[in-house]
């Protein structure tokens, strides 16, 4: 499905494309938590990446994350982007992404 969106949703310049990773419903014994007292989720999947800044230059500076990368986010930032099948993914320069995660 991230090869679809992939195609259809090209970041510029040095934009990543990610989805953030669902946020926790039910603690382990079966208990739903609310909406008010759930956590933000700041990790996240990198589903497209744009080509890189321009230097001095005007050539590009490639990013340092790739398409299928975790990444940690910021608690607040980025644009987000909702497509028809109701999923929602959100742009981020790549300077505001704070970490790639290793799996």
């Amino acid at each position: 499905m991230a090869a679809v969106i992939a195609k259809r949703v090209i970041p510029l310049l040095d934009r990543v494309l990610v989805q953030r990773a669902e946020a926790i419903t039910k603690t382990k014994g079966g208990i739903v938590i609310p909406e008010k007292v759930q956590q933000k989720v700041l990790q996240a999947s990198v589903v497209a990446v744009g080509p890189g800044a321009r230097n001095e230059a005007g050539k590009h500076v490639p990013l340092s994350v790739k398409v299928g990368d975790i990444v940690l986010l910021p608690e607040y930032g980025g644009t987000k982007v909702q497509l028809e099948d109701e999923k929602e993914f959100h742009l981020f320069r790549e300077s505001d992404i704070l970490a790639k995660l290793e799996s």
